[in-house]
């Protein structure tokens, strides 16, 4: 048991490495591709492993005090795709399936696994759990408004289908995480989470390799103009995290809450980006949102690494 939690810590330390490591390796075998039928189950684990040390108290809490989640939404769902717009348009605009593309990116929910991450990085999973489900919940009718209010795309979301794909995947596992803890008393979080927490870090690496498969015929034939996307895309994506961890410094949160604001507004659903461009638009406008498969996870472990320096000097400065 002590190695299996210690391969846990291992990953969960490293994955500034393992994060490209899994990205040039989906690149190179793209035919890892066909454990994307998985994607679903391991993202419902993960949230499962990451709702054990939540309460339903601490929900009730995030709802009663709800200025770090409405902020972070605000930027992720308003703020960040108003930007992204302009800027494309700006860069890009001769070519308005990029731009669309650039939008749509922007305009996804909030990925699951950025529960994942605030977990390991010691967060407020209520926090996290919480405004993760306010932008699955609202994104079959929030993502064909921002198209239509920014591009004037009309865009046909199938909103059932959608929603009965978050249910599985974040609201129920959530529930049940939650409750497992609740019900038992917190021996859930104490007993339990730690020793499925190297399975979920497993998980996340698998979710990582499957789904950067998806941009390995994009990157084997990449033109100026689309390599000029793929840096536009490195660069905004960087400043999403840099955005969530300014705005919960100036708003004076807690580090736990520093650490969750981050990832909520720079991590992104791609993959249901990427069914939404690929079910309703050309295929150019998939290239700026797959794109991002490159990047998000290997910034995750960037800005994880960075909290991890800022908490350390922090508590040095203290003693």
């Amino acid at each position: 048991m002590d190695a299996w939690k210690r391969l846990g810590g291992f990953i969960g330390s490293h994955m500034a490495f393992i994060s490209p490591a899994c990205v040039v390796l989906g690149v190179l075998f793209p035919e890892i591709g066909v454990l994307h039928p998985l994607v679903t189950p391991l993202f419902a684990f993960m949230t499962f492993q990451s709702a054990l040390s939540n309460t339903f108290g601490n929900l009730g809490r995030v709802l009663r005090h709800p200025a770090p989640m409405i902020v972070s939404l605000a930027l992720a769902s308003v703020a960040m795709p108003c930007v992204a717009c302009g800027l494309a348009t700006l860069l890009f605009g001769s070519d308005p399936n990029l731009v669309c593309g650039v939008v749509l990116e922007y305009s996804v929910p909030i990925a699951v696994v950025a529960a994942m991450w605030t977990n390991m990085l010691g967060g407020d999973p209520s926090l996290a759990l919480a405004t993760i489900l306010v932008s699955t919940v609202a994104a079959p009718f929030s993502i064909p408004f921002t198209l239509h209010a920014l591009l004037g795309q009309t865009v046909e979301v199938d909103a059932a289908r959608m929603m009965g794909e978050m249910v599985v995947s974040i609201a129920l596992p959530a529930l049940l995480g939650t409750a497992a803890n609740d019900l038992t008393r917190g021996r859930a979080a104490r007993e339990l989470s730690p020793v499925i927490a190297p399975a979920a870090k497993i998980a996340l690496v698998l979710v990582v390799l499957t789904n950067s498969t998806g941009v390995a015929p994009y990157v084997r034939n990449l033109t100026p103009v689309l390599v000029g996307v793929a840096a536009f895309i490195c660069v905004f994506a960087t400043c999403g995290y840099a955005l969530g961890l300014l705005a919960a410094r100036l708003m004076r949160r807690p580090e736990a809450q520093v650490a969750t604001m981050t990832y909520l507004v720079g991590m992104r659903n791609i993959s249901a980006g990427a069914v939404i461009a690929g079910e309703y638009f050309p295929g150019e406008v998939m290239f700026p949102v797959v794109i991002g498969t490159l990047f998000q996870q290997v910034l995750a472990a960037l800005y994880g690494s960075l909290l991890r320096r800022m908490r350390a000097r922090g508590g040095a400065s203290e003693q």
